[in-house]
């Protein structure tokens, strides 16, 4: 589907493809935002959530209305890498390579903590490069590609944690939670009743790669580069500087990585609301979402019940933006 890369209509695109996403998942415009947000910045997101809060419906409705190639994989404790990659075989002397469900645009790893560390790892390289290696042989995948891993926080028997290079590995990690009363109507008016109109692509494979360059296109200036650097360097206790909460409450904090999914993520909402330039608030915006699953708390603020959650939104009301950053 074409369309025309005017700053003011790309606003409109993401309040359509939020539209025709809440025909099947209701409530969960925030969300979406963030699924098209890392879209566009060729970043993966880890949506957690409990049972029944729509994260595998809302992951393939965002392919759908993206135009893209959707493959799901539902993880289990005997998912083996091979399932994911591929495998070669020979038959009547000839060697084939069997493509795996890896190859497609969004991949959907549904419950992705049900499965082992080894099967886990078959996505790092994936995730990181934009590639599989198989029997020696390396092989690009098709492009957009993005990954929507979920899993669910309250199981913990029979579940492997992911690691943290993993963790670092996603863009985003999107909580979703249960609905208010407006929305639980609404979900359970649009699921009793006849099935809803059916979703229409707003957006091809082919406009994605352009937006996602666009995206690199937008300018960041100094300041805005800073304002995020401070705010990674913010959640690390081993800085001089850190503050007293971080300090006591944070066993390891984010890495350089949180520093460029700020300044993507802020770079892809900007030109999602129709402006080509990085602002604070554009940052600030994607903060949660980008350092939630990169500040890990230790013993002491577990025992106090203190979450990420609470050090990350203390980190916004002290780390200010500088001064000589231009107002947007």
């Amino acid at each position: 589907m074409p369309i025309t890369y005017q700053y003011e209509t790309l606003a409109t695109l993401r309040e359509r493809a939020k539209a025709e996403v809440g025909k099947v998942v209701v409530g969960q415009g925030r969300a979406v935002e963030l699924l098209l947000i890392a879209a566009m910045a060729r970043g993966h997101v880890l949506l957690e959530g409990p049972p029944g809060t729509a994260k595998t419906l809302l992951g393939r409705a965002t392919a759908y209305v993206l135009g893209a190639d959707f493959n799901r994989v539902q993880f289990t404790p005997d998912t083996t890498p091979s399932e994911l990659v591929g495998v070669t075989i020979t038959r009547a002397g000839e060697t084939k390579f069997i493509e795996g469900t890896i190859f497609t645009n969004v991949l959907l790893a549904d419950e992705i903590n049900r499965t082992p560390p080894r099967t886990q790892a078959a996505l790092l390289e994936a995730m990181q490069e934009h590639r599989v290696t198989a029997a020696g042989e390396t092989m690009p995948l098709p492009e957009p590609f993005f990954v929507l891993a979920t899993q669910n926080p309250i199981e913990q028997e029979g579940t492997y944690p992911l690691p943290e290079a993993q963790l670092d590995r996603f863009l985003f990690d999107v909580r979703i939670g249960y609905p208010d009363e407006e929305a639980e109507v609404g979900i359970l008016r649009a699921t009793t009743g006849a099935d809803p109109a059916p979703l229409q692509p707003v957006i091809s494979g082919e406009s994605t790669r352009a937006l996602q360059r666009m995206v690199r296109d937008v300018p960041a200036a100094e300041p805005a580069l800073l304002f995020a650097a401070r705010l990674a360097r913010a959640t690390r206790p081993s800085e001089s500087d850190a503050d007293e909460m971080v300090k006591k409450y944070v066993r390891w904090g984010a890495g350089p990585r949180a520093g460029q999914a700020l300044i993507l993520g802020a770079k892809a909402h900007a030109l999602l609301a129709g402006r080509f330039a990085v602002s604070p608030a554009d940052i600030v915006r994607v903060a949660r979402p980008v350092l939630r699953h990169r500040v890990l708390p230790n013993f002491a603020a577990e025992a106090k019940g203190v979450g990420a959650e609470q050090i990350i939104d203390r980190l916004l009301e002290q780390v200010k933006p500088p001064k000589s950053e231009i107002k947007l």
